[in-house]
């Protein structure tokens, strides 16, 4: 739980720096912090994408699960969720300010495959690494956020901790099931594919709905006990 205590911590920090940058970042200072947080997004979504050996795992899991997660619409469900507590509150100004920063920031500190890949890699394997990694990058944008959209970021800190840690209990009960290491790096492999789509979105470059890319995630195991009987 540690990955998750920090994250959750920096969330908090950045989230009272741009509290008290009331008045605002200066746009093209924000935007080029954004920017070099989607590059590094990027970059680790590489480096952990070359942890996989197996293709034709990643790619059935990829091809059947992004059909599973479009056909379901997760990305499509996650905006209407929002829209729809946003639409609660819209008749107080100050609690629609306050719904508006908790949902955005709810979703982009925890609504992406760097959260699940670095959850179960905290479960699993008590490796920490890219919890704190992502920590980093949520320091920086809980403050752009909070400067523009105000204190709702803030209280998005306990929904990381909640969210996040219930990942990573999850997936310490599931230890014994997900013991082989090949399996586990696959699994980061698919993750990491998805953690380089959502870099990309955040440099502005493409507008990809990763959300739906998650079901991957829990087919990997599937396909990699199935290929592993092909004469390969």
């Amino acid at each position: 739980m540690t990955g998750v205590l920090i994250n959750t911590g920096t969330v908090i920090l950045g989230s009272l720096l741009g509290l008290l940058l009331k008045k605002g970042i200066p746009e093209k200072i924000s935007k080029a912090a954004m920017t070099a947080i989607g590059l590094c997004t990027i970059y680790i979504g590489i480096d952990g994408a070359l942890e996989g050996s197996n293709t034709i795992v990643l790619i059935l899991s990829m091809v059947f699960g992004t059909i599973i997660g479009t056909a379901v619409d997760i990305d499509g469900k996650i905006e209407k969720l929002g829209s729809f507590i946003e639409n609660k509150m819209k008749k107080n100004k100050e609690k629609g300010s306050v719904a508006q920063g908790f949902i955005t920031g709810s979703l982009l500190f925890c609504i992406g495959a760097m959260t699940i890949v670095g959850s179960l890699n905290a479960g699993l394997k008590g490796d920490n690494e890219l919890l704190i990694t992502k920590a980093i990058l949520d320091l920086i944008s809980s403050c752009m956020l909070a400067s523009t959209l105000g204190i709702g970021v803030l209280f998005a800190a306990l929904f990381v901790l909640v969210y996040q840690g219930g990942l990573v209990l999850m997936a310490s009960l599931l230890q014994s099931i997900l013991t082989d290491t090949a399996m586990i790096a696959e699994i980061t492999c698919a993750g990491s594919v998805m953690i380089i789509a959502l870099g990309l979105n955040i440099i502005g470059i493409t507008k990809i709905k990763v959300a739906n890319f998650l079901p991957a995630l829990i087919l990997v195991p599937l396909f990699f006990y199935l290929v592993s009987f092909l004469p390969l």
